[in-house]
Formats: structure tokens, sequence, C-alpha cells
């Protein structure tokens, strides 16, 4: 009798561990490196604090790394995101003893350019805690970096703008002179030249990241100076609402969108845009926090990596509306021959999504404002000198100052 008994309390276990391991090996359950059967008991949890520059209503740059930290949040039953908006720069270390004495975070996301001095002092600060830097390039032993870029977007925006602008003025509104905005202007104003060699870039600086009334001025300052085309580093929807807005009163005046979805604020002038999956880098970062297999490496993610998207909505590259008037423009490429915008749009993206990077926008000869050669015949800038404090200078179609 004790025997058959033995047997049955044996069976039963074994029974309830094969229903544990199903249920923590089911799909959504574990991270895609996480492959170790957890304690049934008690799930390890991490915690990640976030420290955005602006709000997360921005529809801009705050709002796309917000709607990242909820999908992860969703995804991994072991994490617990908290944040903290509007952070002013010289409120960053107050927000990082916040997050780790109040919040008790594990590993802190500082999410603007504005933030990399703070996080590096805040690092030696924090020896235990991990730090994660968005769009910097300083790090420590426990701190990383991490972006995902861009000027590959900006570049194919540019092809676009320069075909279809009819003044050959192209308005930009920027927030900041820094390396990340003028590298961005810059691809923006090389992709318009290669199709439309007499466009130019018009700048204007608003010295802020958000602020809608600075950012409708400078538009309707640039339209004002004969610009038909308008892009931004700004985070609202701001200057598409103005193109449409002057579109829609019979003067055609096209947008590119900034960070997040916009096409439903210009749908009538919002040609493409920017879109970014920040996402896919916070969840291969917490993955590796987790797992303990974290180190302060850097993560630049482009096209090959899918962490940018062209497009004003996700899944449409390019407005309907707008190409048959790519496809009708026709220019002549040293490889391709003859072809239309729409096709060298779509050829470059090819060519950029590819591991080799095919073709890159920083490829000279390319010369600054004042015509001194940057980059050589066949020569492709290096990282540094995209993403360093090198980065200070405009290329020669665009008039404005580089320094603000």
């Amino acid at each position: 009798m004790g025997e058959k008994l033995n047997y049955v309390i044996v069976a039963i276990i074994v029974a309830l561990i094969a229903v544990v391991a199903t249920y923590y090996l089911a799909p959504g359950k574990a991270g895609k490196n996480v492959t170790e059967i957890r304690n049934v008991t008690e799930i390890k949890k991490i915690k990640a604090g976030f420290i955005y520059v602006g709000p997360i209503g921005d529809l801009g740059w705050t709002n796309a790394h917000d709607r990242a930290r909820r999908i992860v949040d969703d995804k991994f039953d072991w994490l617990e995101t908290v944040y903290i908006e509007s952070v002013a720069i010289d409120q960053t270390s107050a927000m990082v003893d916040r997050l780790i004495n109040d919040e008790k975070c594990d590993i802190i996301f500082t999410t603007s350019f504005d933030f990399m001095d703070p996080t590096v002092q805040a690092a030696k600060d924090h020896p235990s805690t991990t730090f994660m830097h968005c769009s910097g390039y300083k790090t420590a032993e426990n701190l990383g970096v991490y972006f995902a870029d861009f000027y590959q977007i900006y570049y194919l925006n540019g092809l676009m703008a320069g075909a279809l602008t009819k003044s050959g003025k192209l308005g930009y509104v920027g927030a900041h002179p820094i390396p990340e905005v003028l590298r961005h202007i810059n691809a923006f104003a090389l992709g318009a030249k290669e199709v439309n060699p007499n466009a130019k870039v018009y700048v204007r600086w608003i010295n802020n990241w958000y602020d809608p009334t600075k950012a409708k001025e400078a538009a309707d300052a640039l339209v004002g100076e004969g610009c038909d085309v308008l892009a931004f580093t700004e985070d609202s929807a701001t200057v598409v609402q103005e193109a449409e807005k002057f579109t829609n009163e019979g003067k055609q005046v096209y947008s590119f969108s900034h960070y997040s979805p916009m096409w439903n604020f210009g749908n009538n002038s919002c040609v493409s845009g920017q879109l970014v999956h920040w996402e896919d880098l916070y969840e291969i970062i917490l993955e590796r926090f987790y797992t303990g297999a974290w180190d302060n490496r850097g993560y630049d993610y482009l096209l090959s990596e899918g962490g940018v998207e062209l497009g004003s909505k996700f899944g449409e590259p390019i407005n309907a509306k707008f190409i048959p008037d790519l496809q009708a423009k026709k220019v002549t490429d040293p490889l391709l021959g003859q072809v239309s915008v729409y096709d060298l749009v779509m050829k470059r993206i090819d060519q950029m999504k590819q591991t080799s990077v095919a073709f890159d926008p920083f490829t000279g000869p390319i010369f600054d404002q004042n015509q001194n050669l940057k980059f050589k015949a066949g020569e492709r800038a290096s990282y540094l000198a995209l993403y360093g404090s090198d980065m200070n200078w405009f290329v020669s179609n665009v008039e404005g100052s580089p320094s603000g």
C-alpha cells in the first residue's frame, strides 16, 4: 500500500512539472533569447525607467519612444516600466535619483542627445545601475548607447522633394544644431540635389524640440520666402498641418512627417516621412539585460536592421496621391540609366536594406557650403564623421548656418 502511494505521489509531481513547464515555454511567455526554465515559484523581474525630453503626447520623438516602451512592457511578463516626461537637462540628475531610489529601477534609458553628459555623470554616481543613452556617443562600463537613425530616410525624402518642388526652394524647420539634425538636413539636401541640381534647402532654427508656436512661425516664414516643400525636426504635427492649410487654400505645399505617423494631418500635402521602430532596440537590449548578457556595446539601427521605415503611416512608404507625379519625373542615374524618381526611391530602399548596404547617401564627392571637399569621389563617410562632433557643417546646397 505504501509503495502504491509513493507511485501516486511521484506521478502527481511529474504531471505538475509538465504543466508548469508547458506554460512557461509557450509563445509569449519568454523572450526570444530566454531558453532556461525558470523557478516556478518566482519569476525574476526587472524594472526599467525611461527619461523623456518631451511630453508623451507630442506626436514625434517622445511619442515614438513611449509607444515602444508600451510594446515591450506588454510583451514581457518579467518587465515593469516607468517613465518621466518633459525633463529639462538640468533636471536629469534628480530624475535619475528618483528612478533609482524611489522606483528601484535596474536599468535606465535616457532618450535625448541633450542628456548625454548628465547620463555619463549618473553612470559614475551609480555604478551598480545600468544606463542606456539614446543618440549619444559616450560610454562607460555601465553605460551603453543606442540609436535608430533616419539619415537614409531623409535622403529618400529629399529625392521626392527635389522631384516635386516647382520653386526649387525646400524649407527645413530645425530644432537644435546638433550632429543628428545636421546629418538629417544634409541627407535631405543630398537627395534633393541628386534629382534636381538647382534645389536648395533653406533652414530656420527654433532651438526647441517641442514648440508648435515657433514651428508654425518658421513654416509660415519659409513658405512666405517661396518654399513649396517643408521638412522638419520638431515633435509636433504643426509643420504638416501648415502645409495642409496652404494646400487646401490653393497653394500646394508638400511636407514630410517626422518620427510618428502624421498622414492624417496632411493627406493632401504629406508625401512621406520617417517612422521608427524603437521597440526592436528596446526588446533586444532588455532581453540581453534580463539574461545577464548585457554589455556596453553601441546599437545603430538603420534600414538594414529594420529600425526605421519610410512613410507617414506604417506600411505605406509614399502617399498614393503623389505616386503618379513621382513616376512621371525621370532622371538619369550613372548605373541605372533613365529611371523614374519613384523607381529610384524603391531601388535605393532595396540597396540600403542589404546587409552590405550597396548604397549610402554620404558617398563623395561631397562639398560643404564653402566648397571645401568633405568626402572625395567614391569615399563613404565614416561612422565618426557622421555621428561625432565633426558633423558641424552643411552641404553645398543648404542655405543657413549649421551653428544655429
